[in-house]
């Protein structure tokens, strides 16, 4: 099954094609630019360099969430249309799982979390007990303080995610980060996910497909919460 896949959720967006499991490329959207204006081109240029039709992409797999607000939308607007106009069929998945089957080794606990702002964290926690298993959330995605998720954490289990970029708080004793090339979401695990999903018998409907931000809109947030200096859109992390 020929695949895309589509990560705008943190600054650091990616596009990727698969046949299956199998990558045959992933390309970086460049995180100085806005993904408006990168995401579609680098779709089209990727397409072209494996001299892929359009019409011959099979699945459009897409993280939905968390992440930022503005990347989320992007990224979910593009993957409907696109599957629309072609045909393809679409799936959504957690971009925090996605994190987790982004090669992340080891077994036990593993607790990873995206920046939500004004000190909060949207946190999720995987466990698996083979390394060649993969990773399974145990529960849903939270909203926590990150003091809340640190006090989670029991020694020898691991921690993931983007918001360890910005996290002033020491982890806590015997608590291992996983290495840093491994703390983003990469369309490479959104599109191996969503292959997984769609094996397992998952369908979603194209224009049922909807962003996950797990917390008010930016417009309940402005109303609610008016913006400081220091405020910026949940999930966005530099690269």
């Amino acid at each position: 099954m020929k695949i895309l896949a589509l990560d705008t959720s943190t600054a650091c967006g990616t596009v990727a094609l698969l046949q299956g499991e199998e990558l045959l490329e992933q390309a970086a959207l460049d995180p100085t630019r806005r993904s408006t204006q990168t995401l579609a081109p680098a779709i089209e240029q990727l397409l072209r360099h494996h001299g892929w039709k359009p019409r011959q992409v099979e699945l459009v797999a897409v993280a939905v969430g968390p992440g930022s607000f503005t990347g989320l939308r992007l990224a979910v607007a593009t993957a409907k249309v696109f599957a629309y106009a072609v045909g393809a069929e679409v799936l959504g998945v957690n971009t925090l799982e996605a994190i987790a089957w982004g090669g992340v080794a080891g077994r036990g606990t593993l607790h990873v979390g995206m920046d939500a702002q004004r000190g909060e964290v949207f946190a999720a926690r995987f466990a698996r007990q083979e390394e060649t298993a993969p990773w399974q959330m145990t529960g849903g995605v939270e909203l926590l303080s990150r003091q809340r998720w640190l006090e989670q954490m029991a020694p020898g289990e691991l921690v993931a995610g983007p918001v360890l970029q910005r996290l002033r708080e020491p982890l806590p004793e015997q608590v291992a980060a996983v290495p840093q090339a491994l703390w983003f979401p990469q369309a490479a695990a959104v599109g191996r996910l969503a292959w997984h999903r769609w094996q397992q018998g998952e369908r979603q409907d194209v224009w049922g497909l909807l962003p996950r931000y797990y917390r008010p809109s930016a417009a309940q947030e402005k109303r609610m919460h008016p913006p400081s200096a220091k405020d910026t859109e949940p999930g966005v992390s530099a690269c």
